[in-house]
C-alpha cells in the first residue's frame, strides 16, 4: 500500500501540482519554480506536455505576482522544463 503522507519530489525539491501548474521547491526557501503546461498533444491514450512555461520566482508576498518573476523560459517537453528548473532552482538557492 503506498504512502500518501510522503510527497513528491524531484533532486530534493518538492513537486505539488494543481491542474496544468507544477509548483517546483517550497514557499519557505526564498525561490521557487512555476511550471506550466501550455499545450499537450496526444500520444496513445495520454496528454504529453509540447510547450512548457518555466518561471523562477521570489516566494517573498509583499511583491505583486508580476514583480516576483527572476527568470523565465519556454521548453518544448515537460522533461526539459524540469531540467532547467532544477538548475535554476539550486543556483538560487545556493546564491550564485
Amino acid at each position: 500500500m503506498p504512502n500518501t503522507d510522503l510527497p513528491l519530489s524531484y533532486k530534493g525539491h518538492p513537486l505539488r501540482r494543481k491542474d496544468d501548474l507544477i509548483y517546483y521547491g517550497t514557499m519557505a526557501e526564498k525561490y521557487i519554480i512555476m511550471i506550466q503546461i501550455l499545450s499537450s498533444k496526444k500520444q496513445g491514450d495520454l496528454p504529453v506536455a509540447d510547450r512548457v512555461s518555466v518561471q523562477l520566482q521570489l516566494t517573498d508576498p509583499d511583491l505583486k505576482s508580476r514583480d516576483r518573476v527572476v527568470k523565465k523560459s519556454e521548453k518544448d517537453s515537460l522533461y526539459a522544463a524540469m531540467d532547467v528548473a532544477s538548475v535554476w532552482l539550486d543556483r538560487a538557492l545556493s546564491g550564485k
